[in-house]
């Protein structure tokens, strides 16, 4: 849609103005009205000859000046460049390389194998760990009597505890024998490790003490050894994990647990990993009693207790939440079931902060409202696992004719209930509801009951897995995660472990869960599977899984990660979607083999251009997992280049060093043959890359003293593609540069850069403010041009550009051009290399306001006399004319105004927004819009800091007065409530008062709308005028042939404030980050869930369905924590829930 322009006042006289019709489709413009356009056609009148002394250039003019600009920047390319030249370099030197073939359908199907081989490996170790761990647990003797001496085991939290003087163990002593253990640097880990021992950690609100964490540290000792033959076997294995359902998680090699600055909330059955391996998916709905007997503390606990609930479902799963009172409703725009993904949850959180309460209890609108919601089978769910989970007070409600209605006899649906908060209602309903449709039924009588409570129904869960036995026991591969540990990004395999015990002979089978195995595969190491170089700059592999979540993608980069969540960016989030890429999607989540070749939109690498590109897409399923493999070509990387050194290696036994052309390496052959950057590759196992490229050729240099061609340790493509490269390139200096002065022709610097890895600028001196990035393939300019036919122009970004004083201080500026050079050899094409030339700016810009003159001669002006009639010209007239080259992406190349020097490299619509609108809205650009879901941003603001916790109930002085208040209820609540919200601050809102430096504080991932413009369908040259109401201007515009540059000619603005909508560029904030979910949800993208799904078993004992356990104070206690209030003095938390005995003995 156009963007109209606004009224900017008076037209300045003496100058006039002439206008041709625009060829074609009309422009995005306005209508006029009959006033408009009879202004309009006075003012072609008055642009006849003789109306004033200078008049706007005719059309004619300007496509001469265009041509003179394009015929001097083809010939500088053609002298400079050396193109054609290199050409027969590469055909002079044709013994020396080969040319090899990319076949799609071979390498995807090579590396898929090879991708299922690595994790097939995994699979096995896992397989033998958890097979362990069911026969260890077997043959386990329950000690009711165990003590903590009685355990000896590496408390992986213990350091970071003796170094904190306010610990619990510190204070009052740790009874168990813990270990202290050695470690050693292992790169593989980024960690000191300890491969002789397994660590232990325990949440911090579980009471390591306890009769059921001692056994369970007891028998799950046996494992160590399984770690270590693991291992053995396989010495790539990383962190091999048993996380238990009691919360114990036990992982080798022992390294010590990295404890955040706070407090440590680490739960193992809060991962993503143990979350998928622990359950099938799940549809589930969450009621929220929202009647006006909840009220203040309770409302806060039953908040809080949904966000918990949340964060234990996954993206396999789908939530919706309501809350009831007589009338039920959603409190999100989500009127269906969503995906429970992080940016849905994140509504659901925020929503939930606004409940209100009021009104009377109404059981049957809420559960009414989810029945509804899971019988909608017109809607995207996991169809798998149903429950509803209902938060409440209590009320004396059973609601039977309900259950009657919708879930009885088949019960389908399970019912947990959740009492929460301090009462005396009385809660035979809410256990009756629950054990009648084969739920649970928990209480939450103050926060520190939370955590525990809002992820125990996963044991309910994993019942029918236990009793399916051997069918349920198959791995599943995860999405995408933060490793806790430090390892960077991985995706975890996981096995669930099942309790094989009976009680007695002749009784039912144990249908407890045991816990998780799982085995972590960095993707770092899956990457190197995947070709690196030979698919050229701008191919590359990619990966999904069954949510179109990507686990390879050279996009896949964030900024932020949070080790609770999972990191999941859509495939069609990390490219610029169309409906050829949802369909590539869709067939790769069903495990189809495909092959399509599109035309598609991409971003530059620094994300400031659009190219529209041609793609081939290839894809394959891996087998035995659910992810599926992806390759990207472009049809100039079918073929590539690879190094034949043979003869030479055969004649040189020597080190590397000593072979033809590596002394153009050499820094001392700089001054003649143009400095040399090499891409920081890992050419060789001994060479560790830098940031610095000087030191790197150096360290490069050192090593190849020593090394053989034919060295075992050294990848021989890499090394031997750079070695022709560095020759190839020193030829072009030695046929063309050399010879060549680069001030006639106003250039700072000539250079060209290969797919070898080779950038070689000449003269040396100008490696001095060469900027660009030493590896060709992480150079903007190097992908631009192989994309791209003709020249393409760069300036530099307008962050990295000098100010007018620095241009003063004759400080050179340069703007980048370059061009690929295509080989055809023997019928195969490609682009092995990109070359090209710098510009200085200002001499330039100087050249530009001649070429786009009347000159006859060069150093003669057209004069003008004031009888005679003349078209203005960018020189003459530059204070009524402006001329500006513009690039594709619309920044500023040249301009003919002095003053706009220091705006090279702006985007135009800061330097001129009236005339940039009118090229947009003229069809010259087009723009499109995306969003940047890996962003990282400040944090936000916020108030009262260091203030207490935020949200809890502060009585008055009338309270501490008041004797009964001290007795009832509610004191004993608060007591609770402040112990624990002195610990867990961010449960109920997240405590300002940080650490100061801590990753809370500086960053957190958000979402960026990002905005490029690219040329348009307007190929033609032609005039219009921008119509501003009493004040007009004319331009001209044309793109130049065989470049990215569109030639403007304009009157400069008439008035000092011509009011016109400013289109942007830059990367904006979305505050409500991204595109609407509310929307989204409405047309949700192609998924599948995992294959399997156990969410029924005839067998199954529903008996075991939660009973009454609250947490009653004791006397001394409340005495206790009065004088410690009374008197001022902080509390200390009270002992860590312990888990439920009942639930796992074993």
């Amino acid at each position: 849609m156009a963007v109209p322009a606004r009224t900017c006042g008076a037209a300045r006289p003496g100058v006039a103005r002439t206008a041709r019709p625009r060829p074609g489709p009309g422009p995005r413009r306005s209508a006029s009205g009959p006033a408009r356009r009879l202004w309009l056609f006075l003012l072609l009148l008055l642009a006849a000859p003789g109306a004033s002394a200078y008049s706007f250039p005719q059309q004619h003019t300007m496509q001469h000046w265009a041509r003179r600009l394009e015929q001097e920047i083809d010939g500088v390319m053609r002298i400079f460049g050396g193109v054609q030249q290199l050409r027969e370099i590469y055909k002079d030197n044709r013994n020396l390389f080969e040319v090899q073939e990319n076949e799609p359908q071979k390498l995807v199907e090579k590396v898929a194998g090879d991708i299922e081989s690595l994790l097939d490996r995994k699979v096995q170790a896992l397989k033998r760990l958890a097979d362990a761990a069911e026969t260890f647990q077997k043959a386990h003797r329950w000690q009711d009597n165990i003590k903590e001496e009685d355990i000896m085991y590496y408390d992986a939290k213990a350091d970071a505890e003796l170094d904190d003087p306010e610990s619990e163990d510190v204070e009052r002593g740790s009874k168990s024998s813990a270990l202290r253990l050695d470690f050693v640097e292992d790169p593989n880990f980024k960690n000191k490790v300890n491969y002789s021992y397994t660590a232990v950690q325990i949440p911090t609100d579980i009471y390591k003490g306890s009769t059921v964490i001692l056994n369970e540290l007891n028998w799950t000792e046996a494992l160590e050894n399984v770690f270590i033959e693991n291992r053995r076997q396989d010495p790539t294995l990383l962190w091999q994990v048993f996380g238990s359902a009691t919360g114990v998680t036990r992982y080798y090699p022992a390294t010590p647990w990295r404890a955040p600055k706070k407090i440590d909330l680490y739960d193992v059955r809060r991962r993503p990993w143990y979350i998928q391996g622990a359950s099938s998916p799940k549809d589930m709905v969450i009621i929220v009693d929202v009647s006006g007997s909840v009220s203040g503390l309770t409302l806060k606990l039953m908040k809080t207790s949904v966000c918990e609930m949340l964060d234990t479902l996954s993206d396999d799963d789908y939530v919706n939440v309501a809350s009831f009172n007589e009338k039920a409703q959603p409190v999100s725009c989500f009127t269906h079931l969503v995906q429970a993904n992080v940016r849905n949850k994140k509504v659901f959180k925020e929503a939930v902060q606004g409940m209100v309460a009021k009104g009377t209890t109404g059981y049957k609108a809420g559960f009414e409202y989810a029945f509804d919601q899971l019988q909608n089978s017109n809607i995207t769910r996991a169809n798998c696992n149903k429950m509803i989970m209902m938060f409440t007070d209590g009320g004396e409600d059973r609601v039977q004719d309900v259950f009657e209605k919708y879930n009885w006899p088949n019960r389908t649906v399970r019912v947990f209930t959740f009492s929460v908060g301090q009462h005396n209602y009385d809660v035979t309903p809410l256990q009756w509801m629950a054990c009648t449709n084969k739920g649970y039924y928990f209480e939450i009588p103050s926060i520190g009951a939370i955590r525990i409570n809002t992820q125990e129904y996963l044991d309910v869960l994993g019942r029918p897995m236990v009793l399916a036995g051997k069918e349920a026991k198959q791995v599943q591969w995860t999405n995408v995660y933060e490793d806790a540990l430090g390892l960077g990004l991985v995706v975890t395999g996981t096995l669930p472990v099942f309790n094989l015990t009976q009680d007695g002979p002749g009784e039912k089978k144990n249908q407890l869960i045991l816990g998780v195995m799982g085995i972590d595969v960095a993707l770092n190491d899956i990457k190197r599977l995947t070709p690196n170089y030979t698919l050229g700059a701008n191919g590359y592999v990619f990966a999904i899984d069954l949510n179109g979540y990507v686990l390879l993608h050279p996009n896949l980069k964030p900024q932020t990660t949070n080790f609770r969540e999972p990191v999941t960016l859509d495939f069609l989030d990390a490219e610029l979607e169309d409906e050829n890429k949802e369909e590539i999607r869709r067939s790769m989540i069903d495990g189809n083999k495909g092959h399509k070749q599109i035309r598609t939109l991409v971003k530059s690498l620094d994300e400031r251009y659009i190219d529209e590109v041609t793609r081939n897409y290839t894809w394959v399923p891996i087998r035995s997992t659910n992810y599926s493999l992806g390759l990207v070509l472009p049809p100039y990387s079918t073929f590539y280049l690879q190094a034949n050194l043979s003869d030479q290696i055969l004649q040189v036994k020597l080190p590397i060093s000593k072979l033809k052309d590596f002394e153009f390496l050499l820094p001392s052959s700089f001054e003649s043959e143009g400095h040399v950057f090499i891409a920081p590759r890992e050419y060789c196992k001994d060479l560790n890359a830098s940031d610095n490229n000087t030191e790197f050729l150096k360290t490069f240099i050192e090593l190849m003293e020593k090394v053989t061609p034919d060295s075992k340790q050294c990848n021989n493509f890499l090394l031997h593609n750079l070695i022709l490269d560095t020759g190839i390139t020193q030829q072009l200096v030695e046929r063309v540069w050399r010879d060549q002065d680069l001030n006639t022709y106003s250039l700072l610097a000539v250079f060209a850069a290969t797919d070898g890895g080779i950038t070689r600028v000449f003269p040396n001196k100008a490696a001095e403010d060469w900027t660009e990035n030493p590896e060709p393939f992480n150079a903007s300019f190097y992908r631009r041009s192989l994309d791209n036919h003709g020249y393409i122009f760069k300036p530099l970004h307008q962050d990295t550009l000098l100010r007018p004083l620095e241009l003063e201080n004759n400080t050179a500026v340069g703007i980048l051009v370059s061009t690929a050079v295509e080989l055809s050899l023997s019928g195969r094409t490609l682009r092995p290399a990109v070359v090209g030339v710098k510009l200085d700016l200002e001499a330039w810009a100087e050249k530009f306001k001649v070429l786009a003159s009347n000159r006859t001669h060069q150093d003669q002006p057209q004069k003008c006399g004031p009888n005679s009639h003349c078209e203005m010209d960018c020189e003459v007239n530059n204070e009524d004319l402006l001329c500006v080259l513009i690039d594709d992406g619309g920044f500023l190349v040249l301009s003919n105004q002095n003053h706009q020097w220091d705006q090279i490299g702006r985007f135009f619509s800061e330097v001129d927004a009236n005339l940039m609108l009118a090229l947009y809205n003229n069809s010259f650009y087009t723009r499109k819009e995306s969003y940047d879901y890996q962003a990282a941003c400040a944090p936000q603001p916020t108030g009262n800091l260091g203030a207490a916790p935020r949200g809890v109930f502060v009585p008055t002085i009338a309270d501490f007065l008041n004797l009964a208040w001290w007795t009832s209820a509610a004191a004993w609540s608060l007591f609770q409530q402040l112990l624990y919200g002195l610990v867990y601050h961010s449960w109920f809102q997240a405590d300002p008062a940080e650490a100061e430096g801590s990753p809370e504080t500086r960053e957190s991932s958000c979402i960026m709308k990002q905005t490029q413009y690219y040329f348009g369908s307007v190929n033609a040259s032609y005039n219009a005028i921008i119509d501003c109401g009493n004040c007009s201007r004319l331009f001209h515009a044309q793109r130049l042939t065989n470049t990215n540059l569109l030639f403007v000619v304009a009157e400069k603005p008439l008035c000092s404030q011509c009011e016109a909508g400013r289109l942007l560029q830059k990367e904006t904030h979305c505050p409500a980050d991204g595109p609407e979910q509310c929307e989204l949800v409405q047309r949700p993208r192609y998924r599948r869930g995992p294959h399997i799904c156990f969410d029924y078993n005839a067998t199954e004992d529903t008996s075991d369905c939660g009973r009454g356990a609250s947490f009653p104070p004791s006397l001394g206690v409340l005495i206790s924590l009065q004088l410690l209030l009374l008197l001022g003095l902080p509390p200390r938390p009270q002992p860590q829930v312990q888990a439920r005995v009942a639930s796992h003995r074993f």
